[in-house]
């Protein structure tokens, strides 16, 4: 295999028994979130891909969709994550502006956002596109890091000399937000993971 692909994947190892010395278990959120969004039809994207780790609980699940990050670096990483599992070919990677997006209005049935609105600049600027290209069928699936999962990821970024830098926006902020533009919401959280599963409300 690859070298670059090995190196990227021992890398991801040690982020995952990093996480899990502080109590959480990486895969366990993601796979709570994608039990909480059951269930997923058409055409899935995920908005902030990061270094890919939901990407690939997705890709696990045999799922076929896209996914954007305005880095590519980040989109990089998690291109190399999915290729070590050989799931890359499942997944489109795009780079995109999430305060600008490229694909047309209603084009999906399902968008994840996850753990990325709290790095957000313009988080209803966003929003607002997610919601432009979302189907009148279809799911929007916002998670965000509890209070305890705040606190994890400062620790974590304190084990590693860094700040977890943060926006004022949080999901309950976005929860009236939501329910102001006509959505109904299901909530859902574990103890790292807050979850909102919102979908138009048919009269």
């Amino acid at each position: 295999m690859d070298k670059e692909v090995l190196e990227n994947h021992k890398k991801y190892l040690e982020r995952k028994t990093l996480y899990k010395s502080f109590g959480c278990d990486v895969d366990q959120e993601r796979a709570f979130i994608i039990e909480k969004a059951q269930p997923l039809y058409g055409d899935i994207l995920e908005a902030g891909t990061g270094k890919g780790h939901f990407a690939l609980a997705l890709a696990k699940e045999g799922y076929r969709f896209t996914t954007f990050d305005i880095s590519k670096e980040e989109q990089k990483f998690a291109r190399l994550n999915l290729k070590y599992f050989g799931l890359d070919q499942l997944v489109d990677f795009r780079i995109e502006n999430g305060e600008s997006l490229s694909f047309k209005d209603k084009s999906f049935d399902i968008i994840f956002s996850i753990n990325t609105f709290h790095h957000l600049v313009n988080p209803y600027k966003v929003l607002d596109e997610l919601i432009r290209l979302l189907s009148f069928e279809g799911k929007l699936i916002l998670s965000d890091f509890t209070k305890e999962g705040m606190a994890l990821m400062d620790k974590i970024h304190a084990s590693e000399g860094r700040k977890h830098e943060v926006s004022k926006t949080t999901l309950a902020d976005i929860e009236p937000y939501l329910i102001k533009k006509g959505f109904k919401i299901n909530k859902a959280s574990s103890k790292f993971q807050g979850v909102l599963i919102t979908y138009h409300q048919l009269i």
